[in-house]
């Protein structure tokens, strides 16, 4: 991974944790500073690695979809790639309109199929496929983990004795 894609991602990243952090904090009035830029850089951190697993997991399908290896070596990100899909993350901060940021996440999505139907010798429909699957699945873990972090971090209500 070289130098420029690993900055992209990163600013992927902290863009996305931006959008899911900043409403958070501004709910809390006693959350300090230090806290909220440190949950930022870990979220960043965490939502920049997952966009990274994205073209792996979908070449990973794709591998199981056929039944001799790829001809290819791997889909990986590159800054062409890569680009569209900091643009949506930058636009389309989640409490901004989870439509749009869905829409555009499905356009870089489909700007991946091209280069795994190439790479894995799938034709595009079935590409797509592999990356929305991934997609998904990588969305669905990350909003996983996120709610149990948010529960685990949540004070409950006392527990009456009885």
């Amino acid at each position: 991974m070289s130098s420029v894609v690993a900055v992209l991602l990163l600013l992927a990243g902290l863009s996305e944790a931006a959008g899911r952090i900043l409403p958070l904090v501004a709910r809390r009035p006693g959350v300090s500073r230090r806290f909220a830029v440190g949950l930022l850089l870990t979220g960043g951190l965490v939502e920049g690695a997952v966009l990274a697993l994205w073209p792996l997991t979908a070449w990973t399908l794709a591998e199981l979809l056929l039944t001799s290896p790829p001809p290819g070596d791997g889909l990986a990100w590159t800054p062409g790639l890569l680009a569209p899909l900091v643009l949506a993350a930058v636009l389309a901060f989640p409490w901004l309109g989870p439509l749009l940021h869905l829409l555009l996440f499905v356009g870089v999505g489909a700007g991946l199929a091209g280069p795994l139907a190439a790479a894995a010798g799938l034709g595009w429909w079935g590409a797509a496929g592999c990356v929305a699957v991934a997609g998904t699945g990588l969305g669905v873990a990350v909003e996983g983990v996120r709610r149990l972090v948010g529960r685990i971090g949540t004070p409950g209500a006392p527990e009456v004795a009885a």
